[in-house]
């Protein structure tokens, strides 16, 4: 189940290729490092896919007004795949012209928004904190547009396609929630953080996606799941003795009795946990 669908914004001028610039301007606040839990993310569940494809390109959609996450997301994925590109695209003239001196080989900066004007299909796409400004209203159809763009999967060498990654997080990268999506649509949703800085696991809500923060309510399955987590969570407060770390993996395990957790201890010891999509989605 999807998000009430909408149109897209209506598109700005055009690009200096010609073609329509779809969305609006962000207000383009970023930090150095705060895609962190994100990026190594995508490179431990994605990295088979970039490291099989003949162009492994990624899209970093929306990088702000510094070029740090395009930076540094070229740097993380190349641990797993060494042959990945970056492009960086904002739609803000004014950002693309002061990022073109950080570009080198495997990386470049381009002017466009949710037509992602790059040659090809990119075998990821990542948007983090891009839809957080939009209505809700507005993200199936930018989700339908964004997977449009995306390799498609190749049955015959068992590919699933490239990968949508969109969710939102704090200032400084303590917390964040993403959703995965495939040419297909919505797949997953991850909850990540540092272990460190959380009291209960729903202080995790104020960072959900847009598709999902304002179905935070009772009825929603994202809040049960919010609220079973927290109970959880609770149970496993004896474990605080050995480390906020082991609290979390003995919540997760005890979490996925009820809940479709798609991984396991290896990223749980991280501060995530990923649910699938199906289990979360709103109502209605």
């Amino acid at each position: 189940m999807t998000p009430r669908t909408a149109s897209l914004p209506h598109p700005r001028l055009p690009s200096s290729g010609g073609s329509p610039v779809v969305g609006t301007v962000t207000r383009g606040t970023t930090n150095p490092n705060r895609l962190r839990r994100m990026d190594r993310w995508i490179a431990a569940v994605h990295g088979a896919e970039l490291r099989r494809a003949a162009d492994p390109v990624a899209v970093d959609l929306g990088y702000g007004a510094a070029p740090w996450t395009a930076v540094e997301l070229l740097h993380r994925l190349r641990t797993a795949a060494p042959r990945a590109r970056v492009v960086g695209v904002e739609i803000e003239p004014a950002r693309v012209a002061a990022a073109r001196p950080y570009e080198r080989d495997g990386l470049a900066f381009r002017h466009g928004g949710f037509e992602v004007p790059v040659s090809g299909r990119p075998l990821l796409v990542r948007a983090a904190n891009v839809l957080r400004q939009y209505d809700e209203t507005e993200v199936a159809a930018v989700w339908r547009r964004l997977c449009a763009r995306l390799a498609p999967a190749d049955p015959a060498t068992g590919s699933r396609g490239g990968l949508l990654v969109e969710g939102t997080c704090d200032e400084i990268g303590r917390r964040h929630v993403w959703v995965a999506l495939g040419p297909e649509g919505p797949r997953t949703v991850t909850f990540a953080t540092r272990l460190g800085s959380l009291q209960r696991p729903s202080d995790l809500a104020e960072r959900l996606p847009k598709a999902l923060i304002h179905r935070n309510v009772p009825g929603e399955p994202v809040h049960a799941f919010l609220r079973d987590f927290d109970r959880a969570w609770a149970a496993a407060a004896p474990y605080a003795a050995y480390g906020a770390r082991q609290r979390w993996i003995r919540t997760v395990r005890d979490l996925a009795a009820h809940w479709p957790v798609t991984d396991g201890p290896a990223r749980w010891r991280q501060g995530e946990v990923t649910v699938r999509w199906e289990a979360l989605a709103p109502r209605g």
